[in-house]
């Protein structure tokens, strides 16, 4: 076993036994790792509540090399993050952003991908009513570029010819993202993505943030990213806390867009 000493942030965490907890962290130095928090239930515990859902900590990880559980010696809390309940709108956002570093990040140890979703859980926790969703789809998708996996926007993601900006295109997620008009008449399936739409997502890419227009459109916009991830998850598993991030903002329905 080696010890790890490294920032980490706290995406899931539930009971283990009578007394200990699992947690799920997204760490700088290892990517995602699981592990035991042994005691961490009992009322004079040393990690109190430090384990908290998206709080931040230095963790001390005891990592065994043939386990996928590792163990927790301890977990030094440095931010904590209740402003992410203490609304609706940006506690679904944050589990939706939770659900993909836990479904995609295993793999990352450059830490990127650590701190762009600290620095997003920072931005969702201070944005307040329409600004969560449009601030939310603009981390997740650079989030998406970290991993690697970013679409293709301004070249066809097939042939790679070039795409002018005006057009409306096929947003093949499959392919990896739009397709020239040759492409789109050859491929199966796809959802058409007005000009509009695609400079909002290569802004988002590229580092900008925008506040969304209305209901429908974030909706489209929601939609196109869980599709877009489940393509490339490929395993059949529904993404659980998108679908409960697309079907409601603020306790409210949102319309579904035609």
């Amino acid at each position: 076993m080696r010890t790890l000493l490294t920032d980490s942030l706290v995406l899931h965490a539930f009971a283990y036994r009578e007394t200990s907890s699992i947690v799920r962290l997204a760490t700088r130095g290892a990517g995602i790792v699981s592990a035991i928090a042994r005691g961490a239930r009992r009322p004079r515990s040393r990690f109190s509540t430090a384990l908290d859902l998206f709080s931040s900590g230095v963790a001390q990880l005891s990592l065994h090399p043939t386990r996928d559980l590792h163990s927790l010696v301890a977990f030094d809390l440095t931010r904590a993050r209740p402003e992410l309940a203490g609304s609706l709108a940006r506690f679904r956002a944050a589990s939706a952003l939770a659900e993909l570093c836990l479904r995609f990040a295993k793999e990352d140890d450059s830490g990127r991908v650590h701190d762009a979703v600290v620095a997003l859980l920072d931005a969702i926790g201070a944005a307040t009513g329409d600004a969560v969703p449009g601030v939310t789809l603009a981390g997740a998708w650079r989030v998406v570029a970290e991993l690697g996996f970013a679409p293709a926007l301004a070249l066809c993601a097939s042939c790679h010819a070039p795409i002018p900006a005006p057009l409306e295109v096929t947003f093949h997620h499959r392919a990896g993202g739009a397709l020239c008009e040759r492409c789109a008449r050859l491929a199966e399936g796809g959802r058409r993505l007005p000009a509009p739409a695609r400079r909002q997502l290569a802004a988002w890419l590229s580092g900008g943030d925008a506040a969304l227009e209305d209901d429908a459109t974030v909706r489209a916009h929601q939609r196109l990213l869980r599709e877009f991830l489940e393509e490339h998850l490929g395993d059949g598993r529904a993404l659980r806390a998108f679908l409960a991030w697309e079907d409601a903002g603020e306790g409210r329905p949102v319309p579904v867009p035609s």
